[in-house]
């Protein structure tokens, strides 16, 4: 391999990495969300009693 191959080469693996980096960040946000939501909003949904209109 050549200089222009080696660099190239170096390239694609920071690319590849910053990719993984950025994957791994947006599951860690994803989670976070749905553990937000768990803890949060769904017990708060979960014991909300609607006024029944109709009975």
């Amino acid at each position: 391999m050549n200089e222009q191959d080696d660099r190239l080469a170096r390239a694609r693996e920071e690319i590849a990495a910053r990719v993984a980096s950025f994957k791994a960040t947006q599951e860690k946000f994803e989670r976070e969300r749905e553990e937000y939501y768990a803890a949060t909003l769904g017990k708060a949904w979960s014991g909300f009693n609607r006024p029944s209109f109709w009975s």
